[in-house]
């Protein structure tokens, strides 16, 4: 039995059976937590869409607001600009809610930028706007240490980023070049124009080369442009609809076990499974190797990383990244093919601590034979806790000290036979 001293038995006891009633406040986390700041973000995004539209369906369109005594806006920049910070912002609502820190980043430029919208129009429907970005800009300060994940592109990715943004470069300036030899392309602007629409294959025919040099240019943009565009796409949207379709399946990526470190890999799901990661998920991350696609459905709907594969596989395993895990937990139902989950950890990773769970009694002496550190039966253990509850002996549960007949460990760490 464990003896618990009366100072740390007498505030357990005045819990459970002298309650105090507490009157629950509202948590200031809920309105100034890094969830509240991505909604305030969202917000921001669809008001000023609609601040734009309105600017926009104007027939006339005045700049009353104090910023324009001290800079000059245009105004067609001021009408669009509401529906152009829109765009941006939904985008960078998007990274928020990833945790990106780009997207912070993005945000606390874009932000005060939109600010200057309402002080340049001073119109009456842009207040909420302003009042709503006054609101926002604090909370993504306060929050900043919440987006602290990294924008991770892989080098095809890059490449393909670089292509489109080089090619758009050689249309602009080729074409404004060039601009004596094309109809209606006279400015910067016109240049950007005519390759965004050469791009994107629309060709309004408004901006037409006149000369062959000019027509080989346009021909160059759109080989160069489509062919950087198509690229991009595949590299950009194909791992996103591929992350799509893991977390349907309950398969992570590749790109999702590279990223484990530090992590503990549950090889099997059994009847101790869920208490074990309703114990673990809020201490490190967790992976589940199992071959049930249900419960690896199941699993992945409740939050949890699965990888839907043969837990005795060494190759799955060395996928699960093992090697670099906290710990191994092997806790199927099957006994016997716990035994080959715990050789195949221990062969992928020799170092790594691997803890079992015997569903029978007399299996413990197999488990430690292949090199399991740590055997628990946990059907003995509950038989004996029971045991000492209802002789009115047990005040906390203390699974160390009732490791079974076979392996426990005592307190002072080292393992004992009883």
């Amino acid at each position: 039995m464990v003896d618990v001293p009366d100072e740390r038995r007498e505030p357990a006891l005045e819990e459970v059976f002298y309650p105090t009633d507490r009157v629950p406040f509202v948590e200031w986390e809920q309105f100034s937590g890094a969830r509240p700041t991505v909604v305030l973000t969202g917000a921001i995004t669809l008001l000023a869409f609609v601040t734009g539209l309105s600017n926009l369906s104007q027939p006339t369109f005045a700049l009353d607001g104090p910023l324009t005594a001290v800079v000059t806006v245009p105004v067609g920049f001021a009408r669009f600009s509401g529906v152009l910070f829109a765009f941006v912002l939904g985008l960078v609502t998007v990274g928020l809610q990833r945790r990106k820190r780009l997207a912070w980043r993005a945000a606390v430029l874009a932000l005060p930028g939109l600010a200057l919208l309402p002080l340049a129009t001073l119109q009456t429907t842009d207040v909420p706007l302003l009042v709503l970005v006054v609101v926002a800009v604090p909370s993504l300060i306060w929050n900043r240490a919440a987006f602290d994940q990294p924008v991770d592109l892989s080098p095809l990715q890059i490449a393909s980023l670089a292509a489109m943004v080089g090619v758009g470069l050689y249309g602009v300036v080729g074409s404004y070049t060039l601009r004596g030899q094309f109809l209606e392309l006279d400015t910067w602007s016109d240049a950007v124009y005519y390759v965004i629409v050469t791009i994107a294959t629309v060709g309004y025919g408004d901006i037409t080369p006149m000369t062959a040099q000019a027509r080989w240019f346009s021909l160059s943009v759109i080989l160069f442009g489509t062919g950087a565009f198509t690229v991009a796409v595949g590299a950009l949207i194909v791992p996103v609809i591929e992350s799509r379709m893991a977390t349907a399946f309950g398969i992570m990526t590749a790109a999702e076990l590279t990223l484990l470190e530090d992590h503990v890999v549950v090889l099997g799901y059994g009847d101790v499974t869920e208490s074990l990661l309703n114990e673990l998920r809020d201490e490190t991350d967790v992976v589940v190797v199992t071959d049930d696609a249900e419960t690896a459905a199941a699993l992945q709907t409740d939050g949890v990383s699965v990888l839907t594969e043969d837990p005795t596989d060494e190759s799955v395993l060395s996928d699960a990244r093992v090697d670099t895990a906290r710990g191994v937990v092997v806790g199927s139902n099957d006994d016997a093919r716990d035994v080959l989950a715990v050789i195949a950890a221990k062969n992928v990773a020799p170092d790594v601590r691997v803890v079992a769970a015997a569903t029978e009694e007399k299996h413990v002496d197999k488990f430690d034979s292949v090199g399991a550190d740590e055997v628990l039966n946990p059907r003995t253990i509950g038989g004996r806790l029971l045991g000492r509850s209802v002789l009115g002996e047990v005040t906390s549960l203390s699974v160390t000290d009732d490791a079974g007949p076979e392996r426990s460990t005592d307190p002072d760490g080292g393992d004992a036979g009883n």
